[in-house]
């Protein structure tokens, strides 16, 4: 089988990302899972990191990571299925840590599809425990909206909207507002863009849009003032969102995720148009397991 090279992922051309597809798309086959490691994610800078491993010639085994507060990182990993149980990932990772233990990172969360058994072994033999489990959904066809609230916009922050963006998330998450502002300072990358939902010209809630590639859109940090909740607005939040994608770009992916036990905001998603695509656990343990 040869000697097992790994390195970390500097090179980023067509042929490199179409390597890491090809390995994705085996894995994802073999185990019959909804296996997505995030490759429109990987780039040189504001990218993830990524780590290769190599049999010859053979890309077997692959990690990336990105951290969005400073101190935990995420996790995506796989490993071709004949190169399973030799290592191949715990090596990857060692390598990866010396960049993560030098950036500060102090716990890891390992993203895993749901019903992976090498998966949740793999992170039971790093000392990593269930954490919390999410759907990912796309769009699908979108429906179109009946605005209870005419006077409801979507606006990109401005400076001084920095204050609310902080509130809002805080009291809507349930995160602290130290927590809340080492995370906005991590997720600021150019592509990232976050819009003001305001309703008579008062704040009520933000949205966020992501935009991995030039096809490709991802809506996160969606949220309400507890204040504002159970009135409607989420929905024409999210509605105007959709629909400003599909106006710049009409055949843009658009994904979300949402915490299986969040069923009011998996309902929501469904009545605008997407479905769920698929179901992933998050293991989160120590940065360092020897």
């Amino acid at each position: 089988m040869g000697e097992h090279v790994i390195k970390k992922m500097t090179d980023f051309s067509e042929r490199s990302i179409a390597a890491v597809k090809s390995l994705e798309l085996l894995c994802k086959n073999s185990d019959g899972s909804n296996l997505r490691v995030g490759v429109e994610s990987l780039g040189p800078e504001n990218g993830d990191a990524a780590f290769l491993c190599h049999a010859g010639e053979q890309l077997i085994g692959f990690l990336s990571w990105y951290t969005s507060d400073g101190t935990q990182a995420n996790i995506n990993g796989m490993v071709y299925p004949e190169y399973r149980r030799q290592q191949v990932f715990r090596r990857l990772l060692d390598l990866a840590r010396q960049e993560m233990e030098a950036q500060g990172i102090q716990t890891l969360r390992y993203r895993i599809p749901s019903g992976s058994l090498s998966g949740a072994g793999c992170a039971a033999q790093l000392a990593a425990n269930l954490t919390s489990s999410e759907y990912s959904l796309s769009l699908k066809q979108y429906h179109a909206r009946e605005p209870r609230y005419p006077e409801l916009t979507l606006q990109v922050e401005q400076p001084d909207d920095y204050e609310f963006t902080v509130m809002c998330s805080s009291q809507a998450f349930g995160d602290s507002e130290s927590w809340t502002r080492d995370y906005w300072a991590h997720t600021r990358q150019p592509g990232r863009i976050t819009y003001i939902a305001k309703n008579n010209h008062m704040p009520v809630g933000l949205i966020r849009v992501n935009k991995v590639d030039s096809r490709t859109a991802v809506i996160h940090d969606f949220c309400v003032l507890p204040s504002c909740q159970g009135k409607g607005l989420g929905r024409e939040i999210l509605a105007a969102a959709v629909e400003d994608l599909l106006l710049q770009e009409p055949d843009t992916h658009i994904r979300l995720g949402v915490v299986t036990e969040n069923a009011h905001a998996l309902d929501l998603y469904l009545s605008v148009g997407f479905a769920v695509m698929g179901e992933f656990q998050y293991f989160t343990g120590p940065v360092s397991c020897r």
